[in-house]
């Protein structure tokens, strides 16, 4: 096996003059850094990243914490921050909580534990014992997907982004719109969005039925239940669907395919998240952009300065959305 020491000699430098080459730190001469180029081209030498760890104490590990792996969202995070650090020499480690809180505090410890250079979180929820544990944290941080007091954060307008798009369908001549959304638990998608339809429905003067919002999970299979019971449970049916996301949006629409309730001319819907599934649905669905590969190499940004002390400071980054067209409003 090759060490740091055979190079220096085939190049004929000291070994400090290889490790500044093979760091890009330190003078070296152009001569001598092309004797060692060569020389490692030559042998196929390949530092050992532990060597190098404790060397520079980086181990160029980031830790990704995810609720879950196989949603759209996830993916696309998860490519912003992986197109961001690789370019920087780093690899991500990746952690699945499955949307259990506990999971999250434990993955947390276990990762700086492991010592990785930094740890993003793209986080469901913001309760106390989290944000505390995040706190106590000696590893450079930030969150992806929720606001966290104190915390350096990207995240979304939910609540615009819902009182935007609730607002749409009133100009649509709209006034009867029921909600489907999920546990607020949640606080962007389960709180901040309900809060932006509720609010939109009071500044026009549009009162609240309790009959027409259903909370459920994030699946199809929810969003099927949901409008199921809003059809069954009313006879005064609403004349429009607010889904809090293009999954919920999906499985309601599939409710209303099944009983004849034709999509827009009977009841419209809107939902949050433009999704490759929403491109596909019949018919297209109107939905909001958050951009999420975006958002990823925001945070990846925030974190690399971070891990390189060149910024101190709790971030705050809210990203803007956009209004896709379909054909269901």
């Amino acid at each position: 096996m090759i060490t740091i020491l055979d190079i220096a000699k085939m190049a004929n430098v000291s070994r400090t003059t290889v490790s500044r080459v093979l760091n890009n730190n330190g003078y070296v001469s152009a001569e001598a850094r092309e004797r060692v180029l060569k020389v490692i081209k030559e042998t196929g030498y390949v530092p050992s990243q532990q060597a190098k760890s404790l060397r520079t104490k980086e181990t160029k590990v980031v830790g990704v914490i995810l609720p879950k792996i196989s949603t759209e969202t996830s993916s696309k995070v998860v490519s912003g921050i992986d197109k961001v650090l690789s370019e920087h020499g780093y690899q991500i480690l990746l952690a699945i909580t499955n949307l259990q809180v506990e999971k999250e505090i434990e993955y947390l410890k276990l990762l700086a534990n492991r010592q990785v250079d930094g740890i993003i979180l793209v986080a469901t929820n913001v309760q106390q014992e989290l944000v505390e544990e995040i706190q106590n944290l000696r590893v450079p941080f930030i969150v992806i997907g929720q606001n966290m007091p104190g915390i350096p954060s990207v995240y979304y307008d939910d609540y615009q982004a819902a009182k935007f798009l609730t607002q749409t369908i009133i100009n649509k001549g709209q006034k009867k719109i029921a909600y489907i959304g999920v546990h607020e638990t949640d606080q962007a998608v389960g709180v901040l969005r309900k809060k932006g339809y509720i609010d939109a429905l009071k500044e026009n003067h549009i009162p609240i039925n309790e009959n027409w919002m259903e909370i459920g999970g994030f699946h199809l299979e929810s969003g099927y239940e949901c409008m199921k019971k809003i059809i069954k449970n009313n006879k005064d049916l609403p004349e429009a669907i607010f889904a809090t996301t293009d999954r919920i949006a999906i499985g309601a629409m599939s409710y209303l395919t099944e009983k004849n309730i034709r999509i827009p001319e009977d009841m419209k819907i809107v939902s949050i998240g433009a999704s490759e599934l929403s491109k596909y649905s019949s018919p297209k669905l109107t939905t909001i952009d958050y951009e999420n590969e975006k958002a990823g190499k925001a945070g990846a940004e925030i974190l690399y300065k971070k891990m390189k002390q060149e910024s101190m400071e709790a971030e705050k980054i809210v990203l803007n959305y956009r209004l896709i067209i379909g054909n269901t409003l």
